[in-house]
């Protein structure tokens, strides 16, 4: 009897006690999470299974999984058959000559990058004042938006020296040479925290410059910013406030790329750098009235930033207008090898492009719900005046996207690049522990089954192709900015999408439209958009408080 309860003990003391409790009432249980109903025959069947997988998953817990670990599939937006382009086209940016710093110094807030770079360029403003000017900004209206983390002031002054001297010896970089902007503080950048915009992460440092600080460093681009983002890339909510609404001080802007959204909107910078997984490049746009650009899925890699979802994370630019994120996104796009979704491809913006000669459609079934009187519907009237033929089209998502398939996804990819802060009981210190945030949402994902995650992306592998096929018939598609399904869709799908500003609604606050485009031509709908805002100025439309 004794050497019985000795090998007992000995078992028990090299298996998981947590494996050892699994028992036939577990699954019992747990087969009502997963729409099974097992008899008690196969229940019993399955435990030297299921004990063993728990085993093994502790073994696999007990290592270091930080948020930076590579995951070694890279999802892929193409569908088959699908070719990348490859011929990347020079491209001219008319910088103009006859720009001169305005008698009221305030008014550069809104400047182009065009109009900056032909100041830079020509020696009529340095760098250096180009940079004072802009940090001088941050700090007078930083405590009225907090959109703020880390501002990089010794870091910019270096680096605007150093583009002075550059042009003073006659090495002009390009049109970004010497522009300050600010990244959202995900993005990570040697000698500064890096905080993700929450509370276990706060004073964290990374040792690793992200690939779009060093795309825009090569560019010769000066940063002055490390802006606000909803804490781990969630609405507007962070370790140090809530980022306001440069239109309305009493509200948010939106998420998750909130400061680079209210710097961009209130003249604090002439652009920024955000990212977006499902909403976080466009809602923050749309409410603060600024032109984001989401990219197609890989065009920018992600090396160095904070991973969310691996097959839904993208880069892009938040801009004052559409022609400053084309000349923004031209130097962001690109891969370091590093980033497994990331691939190189070219972009062909043509300035010139006879916007008259694409085929621009409407999705008549997302506007024919909004009443006459609004913004939304003088858009298509503004493109009638410009002598486009619109093209009315239904946006298939009824028929294509039978369920919400972008639940599961983003559900299970963010709770395993957050799973060591679940499991240090970290997650306790975020700032909102309501049911509908990060933590509980962490929590609750764990029992997302694998096979159900995998059978969601096969339905979106679907999805991808029957959404590509209705694409590709037109140039671009114009949508609400929040209508039906598209937006869950398109991120789904890795099609690019540009929302830009319309005017101010009734309420005083920003409005907005889409321009959903092809896979890989992002060209397209910035054309597009170009020609809408030259023959328009909704984008020329700032905030009254910070024009001072």
């Amino acid at each position: 009897m004794k050497n019985y309860v000795l090998f007992l003990l000995l078992f028990l003391s090299s298996k998981s006690i947590l494996a050892w409790q699994i028992d036939t009432t577990t699954i019992t249980h747990a087969q009502k999470l997963i729409g099974f109903e097992f008899t008690p025959p196969e229940k019993d069947s399955m435990l030297d299974d299921l004990r063993g997988n728990v085993r093994n998953y502790e073994k696999m817990r007990s290592l270091p999984l930080p948020n930076s670990l590579a995951y070694p599939f890279a999802f892929n937006p193409a569908p088959a058959g699908f070719r990348i382009p490859t011929k990347q086209l020079p491209i001219q940016w008319t910088i103009p000559a006859n720009i001169k710093i305005p008698s009221n110094k305030n008014e550069l807030a809104y400047f182009s990058i065009l109009e900056l770079a032909s100041l830079i360029k020509s020696k009529k403003i340095s760098s250096v004042d180009l940079t004072r000017f802009f940090i001088a900004r941050l700090k007078k209206w930083n405590d009225s938006l907090e959109c703020v983390i880390t501002l990089t002031e010794e870091l910019a002054m270096q680096q605007a020296k150093a583009a002075d001297a550059e042009i003073a010896k006659g090495k002009y970089r390009g049109p970004l040479h010497g522009i300050p902007y600010g990244l959202k503080d995900l993005f990570a950048v040697k000698g500064y925290k890096t905080t993700w915009g929450s509370v276990p992460y706060k004073d964290q440092v990374i040792d690793e410059d992200a690939f779009v600080y060093t795309q825009l460093k090569n560019a010769g681009a000066v940063l002055c910013a490390k802006l606000s983002m909803g804490e781990l890339a969630f609405a507007d909510l962070w370790f140090g406030g809530k980022t306001k609404n440069p239109w309305n001080l009493r509200l948010g802007s939106s998420g998750s790329s909130a400061g680079s959204a209210a710097a961009t909107s209130a003249g604090l910078l002439p652009f920024a750098i955000g990212t977006e997984t499902y909403g976080s490049i466009i809602s923050p746009s749309h409410t603060c009235g600024v032109t984001g650009l989401r990219p197609t899925f890989g065009s920018i890699s992600r090396s160095g930033a904070m991973v969310l979802s691996w097959s839904l994370d993208k880069a892009g630019p938040i801009c004052h207008s559409a022609e400053d994120a084309a000349i923004v996104f031209h130097y962001l796009k690109g891969t370091d090898g590093k980033d497994a979704g990331a691939v190189a491809r070219p972009f062909n913006y043509d300035p010139k492009k006879d916007i008259k000669k694409l085929k621009i459609a409407y999705a008549a079934n997302y506007f024919n719900p909004l009443p006459k009187t609004l913004e939304q519907w003088k858009v298509l009237e503004d493109f009638k005046k410009m002598g486009i033929d619109l093209i009315e089209v239904q946006f298939p998502d009824s028929t294509i996207y039978p369920f919400n398939m972008m639940d599961p996804i983003i559900s299970a990819e963010s709770a395993a690049a957050f799973d060591e802060l679940t499991r240090s009981n970290k997650d306790d210190l975020i700032r909102r522990q309501d049911k509908n945030f990060w933590p509980n949402g962490f929590r609750s994902s764990r029992f997302i089954p694998a096979v159900d995650y995998i059978n969601a992306n096969r339905h979106r592998s679907s999805l991808i192709t029957s959404l590509n096929l209705f694409m590709k018939q037109y140039d671009v598609i114009i949508v609400p900015s929040f209508s039906g399904s598209q937006l869950a869709m398109t991120n789904l799908s890795g099609h690019p999408s540009l929302v830009v500003p319309i005017g101010i609604n009734t309420n005083g606050r920003p409005n907005s439209i889409t321009f959903l485009g092809n896979l890989y031509d992002e060209e397209t709908i910035l054309a597009v958009a170009v020609a809408f805002q030259k023959a328009t100025n909704y984008h020329n439309v700032h905030p009254p408080k910070f024009k001072e």
